[in-house]
């Protein structure tokens, strides 16, 4: 089946285009209307773009899918404003939920940054709306949160158990708090039961099409732990994967991972690639768990690795041997640092486009090393609007304003990306194409203005330039012959309009190898 996409702009790297001919899911031809109307035949199906903007299908740099579907199934906090709020939406859900006695519950979203307490809600909140229950609170930034009482319980937590390294098991007086942070909350959170295969998976459909209506058609599992192979088992073997996914597990993972998915390391198989492996070096910084080089303010306080040089210098000697890339969560500079002297000794890592996930406060100092070791930033940008004020207070404005900086990158000529880091937030593309351009904080502050890129440049961080990030520059990422034919229909040209206005764009379609996944 031929596709030509006419009578609106296309965005092409060469500039605006007219026209597009596509075929079995391939781009054949891009041009004016002249050149490609005539290539039509009777087996041609005609899209008439009607003004709108056909650009190439988003690249979701950094997420964590199965979260997000598991996410379908919690309540969510992200509304509350206090401790009371949390304590109705809990004990809604249990009742229309028809939760019985017993039965975990596991809710999303909190961020103690936006309740009038401005502190994690206690254990004993929860013990009070829902005493039958084991519950979990899980912070917004995914690092941390709050176990009930039962939940501890049955987890058998006590005051004498130890928290691994890089992590925290809270106590006050010598009494557990309930709260967890980091390696602590992590580890207990993998063994709490998760729902059944089939029924993830039915979320998991949904997931994806929630990516489709932001316009994305590659996603990522951005750390496929053990415990979530029986979820993509399930969704391989019932063809679930509606999109590309990209999955990293953890390298104490890899073995299990590449015994079940052996036909899927490095490759596409029924839509699932395993593309190499993950670490993580720190936390948060809305939580101050990320790892700085100087202190957060009014303290000594600069967060924490969560694992050591000699275990992150063997994470990327791993990766090298196996010829894989690695991809390491470090927010803060320090966290930043200890990886970049991991890829230093270790070149055959460099060529195998390691990734700096999230790089938040990478220091102007550090983007020269970067650059010559071929390492690819990954900014989650959009905290700029959604964190941009916690992170005036934590850091200072002077410091805050460097957060994610892009601008400097391109100084430095170094290829970035952007991503959401979903469910932490909506994998909303044009939200973080407006973070970048504006720089601008949820109460109105302008945060780097130096760091501010143009619109095209923002446009390639969650497109081509993510394409490389996984290899697959010359199949996607941008609107070319011999591209795949994975394309989307906005409401306006983002190179067209004023800067402010660029999150209103709407994703009218989405249109994933030929075939259309989203239309609205």
């Amino acid at each position: 089946m031929k596709h030509i996409y006419y009578n609106g702009d296309v965005l092409t790297p060469k500039g605006t285009a007219q026209a597009v001919l596509a075929e079995n899911g391939w781009i054949r031809a891009v041009g004016t209307k002249e050149d490609i109307l005539p290539m039509q035949d009777p087996n041609t199906q005609l899209f008439d773009l009607q003004g709108c903007t056909l650009m190439p299908g988003f690249i979701d740099a950094h997420s964590h899918l199965s979260a997000v579907a598991n996410g379908m199934l919690q309540p969510s906090l992200t509304n509350c404003r206090n401790f009371d709020d949390v304590a109705s939406t809990l004990e809604a859900f249990g009742r229309q939920n028809n939760i019985k006695s017993g039965e975990w519950i596991l809710a999303k979203d909190y961020d103690q940054n936006r309740l009038q307490e401005q502190s994690h809600p206690p254990r004993q909140l929860l013990d009070q709306v829902l005493p039958e229950n084991p519950v979990v609170l899980q912070h917004t930034s995914g690092h941390c949160g709050v176990f009930s009482s039962l939940a501890l319980q049955k987890l058998g937590i006590t005051e004498q158990t130890k928290a691994p390294s890089g992590g925290t098991i809270e106590q006050k007086n010598g009494v557990l708090t309930g709260f967890m942070e980091e390696n602590a909350f992590v580890s207990f959170i993998k063994k709490i039961p998760m729902p059944d295969a089939n029924t993830l998976t039915d979320c998991l459909i949904k997931a994806q099409k929630l990516y489709f209506s932001y316009g994305i058609t590659t996603a990522q599992e951005g750390m496929l732990a053990k415990e979530l192979l029986p979820l993509y088992q399930t969704a391989v073997g019932k063809n679930a994967l509606l999109m590309d996914v990209v999955a990293f597990p953890g390298p104490q993972d890899l073995a299990f991972v590449e015994k079940q998915f052996p036909d899927h390391l490095m490759q596409y198989r029924n839509r699932l690639k395993i593309g190499g492996i993950k670490i993580f070096t720190d936390g948060s910084p809305q939580v101050k768990t990320a790892w700085m080089r100087t202190p957060y303010l009014g303290g000594t306080d600069c967060g924490y690795g969560v694992m050591s040089d000699a275990d992150v210098l063997q994470a990327v000697q791993q990766a090298a041997n196996r010829h894989m890339q690695i991809l390491c969560h470090c927010n803060g500079d320090r966290a930043c640092e200890q990886f970049i002297k991991a890829v230093a000794n270790v070149p055959a890592a460099q060529q195998l486009r390691p990734v700096i996930v999230h790089a938040q406060f990478l220091g102007a100092d550090q983007l020269e090393a970067v650059a010559r070791q071929h390492m690819i930033p990954s900014f989650f940008v959009a905290h700029v609007w959604h964190w941009g004020d916690v992170h005036i207070k934590n850091v200072g404005k002077q410091r805050a304003d460097l957060i994610s900086p892009a601008m400097s990158a391109c100084k430095h000529h170094i290829l970035f990306t952007f991503h959401q880091d979903a469910p932490v937030i909506q994998p909303d593309m044009f939200e973080t194409i407006w973070c970048a351009v504006n720089r601008e904080t949820s109460h109105g502050v302008v945060l780097g203005k130096s760091e501010r890129i143009g619109v095209k440049d923002a446009i390639d961080a969650v497109t081509i330039n993510a394409a490389y990030q996984y290899f697959e520059e010359k199949e996607k990422g941008s609107i070319e012959p011999s591209k795949k034919e994975n394309l989307i229909v906005v409401s306006q040209n983002p190179l067209k309009i004023h800067p402010a206005d660029l999150k209103d764009i709407k994703v009218l379609k989405t249109i994933r190898e030929g075939e259309i996944m989203m239309e609205a």
